[in-house]
């Protein structure tokens, strides 16, 4: 059975190759040179830290935009030809987004690449959804989320996976964990989530990543709406329109670490 508590126990990983969408990639988290950092960038950091310099590799093979089929077809042979001992898999969530998909179907395709990558790589560690209660629009998707999510564990069970349980990292649910589009993490969002999958893993993280955030100001309704109103018109309009057209932001987007480097 999967096993995602705390005190998970693994041995050492020395490679890890991280396969996903704009989650993956580390969208909201800008690093140096334009490029993205992330939660997958910062994991690697702490776990090259275990180990002997210049003995850990490292690849992030993720593309903001991409849908699971296309993760399948362009990041999930990368991933298997590279065998690295961990492979982190996010990925479905562009999808159940969609209008009209269906999570039961999205799961089944889930399912045969974490079959088709459990045979050569060591761990493969899957990703549930965030719960989306407080998210305006998204909110409305929620049980379809779920049940996506409900799919990702019992997978995860079948093949012997740890699970980064995003649903129940309550310190994403705080505004201040999103960027300003409120679709993609912020800095300390991707932060957050790295911790927690280094506790997945059994790793030591150096804080807590439920640590509560410090207290805000009250906020007026006017102001919480009016707020509300001006993100719809910037971010979350233009974002449904390319959705519903079947647009992506990432076609032309290449993975930012193709190969199994050194930090």
């Amino acid at each position: 059975m999967a096993d995602d508590s705390r005190s998970r126990t693994k041995g050492v990983f020395t490679s890890y190759a991280a396969i996903g969408d704009s989650f993956t990639e580390g969208v909201g988290d800008p690093g140096p040179g334009g490029r993205f950092v992330g939660w997958a960038d910062r994991l690697a950091v702490l776990l090259d830290d275990r180990v002997p310099e210049h003995s850990f590799r490292y690849a992030n093979l993720a593309v903001r935009g991409r849908l699971l089929d296309q993760i399948v077809e362009e990041q999930v042979p990368r991933a298997r030809e590279l065998a690295p001992d961990l492979v982190t898999f996010c990925a479905g969530g562009n999808d159940i987004i969609r209008p009209g998909t269906d999570p039961d179907d999205v799961a089944e395709r889930f399912e045969r690449a974490v079959a088709d990558l459990a045979s050569v790589v060591g761990t493969v560690m899957v990703t549930t959804g965030f719960d989306t209660r407080g998210v305006p629009v998204l909110r409305h998707l929620r049980g379809k989320i779920a049940t996506y999510t409900a799919h990702v564990r019992a997978i995860a069970d079948r093949y012997d996976c740890p699970v980064l349980d995003l649903w129940s990292l309550k310190s994403v649910q705080d505004r201040r964990a999103w960027d300003d589009d409120r679709l993609h993490l912020s800095p300390e969002g991707h932060t957050r989530v790295a911790l927690r999958a280094a506790q997945v893993l059994g790793i030591e993280a150096p804080a807590d990543p439920d640590q509560p955030w410090p207290p805000l100001p009250p906020r007026g309704t006017l102001e919480v709406r009016r707020d509300d109103i001006q993100w719809a018109r910037e971010y979350l309009g233009p974002w449904i329109g390319r959705r519903l057209r079947g647009e992506s932001s990432g076609d032309h987007v290449e993975p930012k670490r193709p190969d199994l480097l050194p930090l």
